[in-house]
């Protein structure tokens, strides 16, 4: 998932090189922390969070299948 996560990130942003996703395990569910640069968060959010959204859909549908679930949280570095 976390390969998921930075393959998306990185075709949206115009800093690829400065994505960066750390997952953190628990039992049931995971969290993924994803950090671009303070230019970019822009463009991962999207209009009105439609982005955001749509990352965290995929992240869902996806989970379904490992039995899993996924929080994705964007972190502003800035």
């Amino acid at each position: 998932m976390k390969e998921l996560v930075e393959l998306i990130a990185k075709s949206l942003v115009d800093n690829p090189d400065n994505v960066k996703v750390s997952q953190l395990d628990g039992e049931q569910t995971a969290i993924l922390e994803l950090k671009v640069a303070p230019e970019d968060i822009g463009k991962i959010i999207g209009k009105q969070g439609r982005t955001a959204q749509a990352i965290r859909v995929i992240l869902g549908a996806a989970g379904m299948k490992l039995k899993k679930r996924f929080n994705l949280e964007i972190i502003d570095k800035g």
